[in-house]
Formats: structure tokens, C-alpha cells, sequence
């Protein structure tokens, strides 16, 4: 796969090319986590780097945690960052691989295909004693144009409906504890399981625990055919909150899978006391 297609770049790339493309560190932790991750990037980050809030790039209106905002939002909060139509962006995390593939998909959401996912992240990029910085940073503001296409994101009336057509697979990239619903959720006043008919396929299996990287494609391959997963029929990725399915939304997107897209609300909204059908135990 070259540079052109594959979405990731690694640590020697980036560090070749640091001058020529905008760095965005889209670190996440959930909420009551410390320290939060924008104290992380002022204390290490990637030389030039920015900070995306996923919390704040978001839809405040919604009840529901970080949803889409829409176009206008997009382009003002990340030409705030510095960024422009005409960049190169490149955007990694602290190395969980939790939220940069959610940035990377919304950027391609919203238009700009001109982004990467730095393979391995922050955590890769200091093991190999790369420069870092530390501090809080001003960018200069950029100019980005956006223009939102739904085809990149699901709603939960189309996974209703999806309930009894069947069109779509659905996979889930929750713990197994959780899909099954033998483990809370960590939101408080979710119900337990999973959507009906979905599989399940844990996001933090793609990737390698040491290095940080992402698994080799043969390797993915066989994890999602492993869970029962047509490769060669659509797939919409889901989660806990819509950031972590975007794991395996970059996954099949780097086996060549296209037209796949993500569930926003997931199990947030899903999982809500008066929510639809749920399914538990195994898939």
C-alpha cells in the first residue's frame, strides 16, 4: 500500500516531514480521568503540534457526548487550530490509538482527504527519542472550508431500521465484558449488552501493546473475518461514545474497505434506559 493510500504514516515519515504538514494531537480520555489530556499535550507533545479538544469540536447543543458538529463548527473550531484546506494534516494520540482515528474520519467527513494517522502515536514517536515539546501554543488561525457528507456517519433510526434489513454489519469495539453485558458501562444510567445482530471486535486487539503500532493487514484481516465480518458487504463501526469504533473504521479502511461508516451516538445513545432492542452474551 503506498503513501497515498494508506492513511497511516510512521514516526521516520513524519519526522522527514515535519516542516511541511500540521501535527494534531487528538489525545481522550474519559471523563474524570486525570490528568486530562490537554494538560498531557502542554506537558509532551510532537514539535508544532496543536491540541483537538474531541469534547469541544463537537455538537453542544446534544445531550449526548461528543456528537458531530456540524460544517460551520468544524471549519471555525479547526481553522482555529491553524489548520487550512490546503494542508497536509497528520494527527495522532498518546498511543492507546483511542481518538486520532475519530479525527481522521472526521476529517475525511467533512471534505479534507489530505489527512494521516501517525501509526503508533506519541507513545512510538518518544520511545525512539524523537523531539518533543512542551508548553501551551498559539497558532496562527487558518482558513478551512468543510462541506459534511452522511455517508460517513450513521444515525440510531438508521440502525433501527437496520435492525430488520440486515444491509449493514454491524461491529461493536467494546470490550468483550461489555458487548456481552456481563461488565457495567462506565456511563452511568446505560443498560448493559449490545445492539442486535452486531459482532463484536475489541478496538486495542488491531494493535501492537508493545510498539504501539498498528497490526500488519494480514493480521487484521483475519481478526475481523474471525468475528464474522464480510469484508465485501458494508459495515458501520460502533463504540461506547463513537471515538474508539473509528479504530476499526481505519482498520477496514486500510484493507481497502470503502464506503464503511460510523455510528455516532453508540452505546450512549443506544444503551439509554428507554432506548430500542438490546442483545446480550456472546454475538
Amino acid at each position: 500500500m503506498s503513501i497515498l493510500d494508506d492513511p497511516l504514516v510512521s514516526t521516520e515519515w513524519l519526522a522527514a516531514h515535519l516542516g511541511d504538514v500540521k501535527v494534531i494531537d487528538a489525545s481522550f480520555k474519559m471523563p474524570g480521568v486525570l490528568p486530562l489530556a490537554v494538560d498531557d499535550f502542554h506537558a509532551t507533545h510532537i514539535p508544532g503540534a496543536v491540541f483537538f479538544d474531541v469534547d469541544a469540536v463537537s455538537d453542544r447543543a446534544s445531550p449526548l457526548p461528543h456528537m458531530y458538529p456540524d460544517a460551520a463548527q468544524f471549519a471555525r473550531d479547526v481553522g482555529a487550530l491553524g489548520v487550512s484546506s490546503k494542508d497536509t494534516v497528520v494527527v495522532y494520540d498518546f498511543g492507546g490509538w483511542v481518538a486520532a482515528p475519530r479525527v481522521w474520519w472526521m476529517f475525511l467527513s467533512f471534505g479534507h482527504a489530505d489527512v494521516r494517522v501517525l501509526d503508533g502515536g506519541l507513545k512510538k514517536w518518544r520511545a525512539e527519542n524523537r523531539p518533543v515539546e512542551s508548553g501551551k501554543v498559539s497558532p496562527k488561525p487558518g482558513h478551512f472550508n468543510a462541506t459534511f457528507d452522511p455517508l460517513y456517519v450513521r444515525g440510531q433510526a438508521q440502525l433501527m431500521s437496520n435492525l430488520s434489513s440486515g444491509r449493514e454489519q454491524l461491529v461493536d469495539a467494546r470490550a468483550a465484558g461489555r458487548f456481552t453485558g456481563a461488565v457495567a458501562e462506565p456511563r452511568a444510567g446505560l443498560r448493559s449488552g449490545h445492539i442486535p445482530g452486531s459482532r463484536n471486535l475489541p478496538y486495542n486487539e488491531l494493535f501492537d501493546p508493545g510498539t504501539g503500532a498498528m497490526k500488519p493487514l494480514d493480521d487484521i484481516r483475519a481478526a475481523f473475518t474471525r468475528v464474522g465480518v464480510d469484508l465485501a458487504k458494508p459495515v458501520v463501526t460502533t463504540c461506547g461514545s463513537g471515538v474508539s469504533a473509528a479504530v476499526l473504521t481505519l482498520a477496514l479502511y486500510r484493507l481497502g474497505v470503502r464506503g464503511s461508516a460510523l455510528y455516532d451516538g453508540s452505546w450512549s445513545e443506544w444503551g439509554l434506559s428507554e432506548g430500542p432492542p438490546i442483545a446480550t452474551g456472546p454475538a
